[in-house]
């Protein structure tokens, strides 16, 4: 039997929540960040926070505002946060007009 964390099927707000927090940390080590270095890898965890997001708004219920609800909008804001950052650290590089190198 599965548990229902790993049973794409239903809606679990771990499950997105964590594939976005482990997709930021991979992006972080791939970047390496102080010294930013352009790696097409970065699109890797770019897909699979877009994914994670994307599973943790299926968690949006319909039905009333309670503290389950307020829950996942953090959480969807924690997620557009971290899928932002991971953008940033995969199109910086590319910006050389940004960086003032030429």
């Amino acid at each position: 039997m599965r548990s229902r964390i790993l049973n794409p099927h239903r809606t679990s707000v771990l499950r997105g929540s964590a594939l976005v927090l482990v997709s930021l940390g991979v992006a972080y080590l791939l970047s390496g960040f102080p010294n930013n270095r352009a790696t097409p890898l970065l699109i890797i965890p770019a897909i699979v926070a877009i994914i994670g997001t994307a599973d943790t708004f299926r968690c949006i219920r319909n039905v009333r505002w309670d503290l389950f609800h307020v829950g996942v909008l953090l959480c969807l804001y924690m997620d557009l946060l971290a899928v932002c950052l991971i953008l940033f650290l995969l199109l910086y590089p590319y910006m050389l007009w940004l960086t003032g190198e030429h």
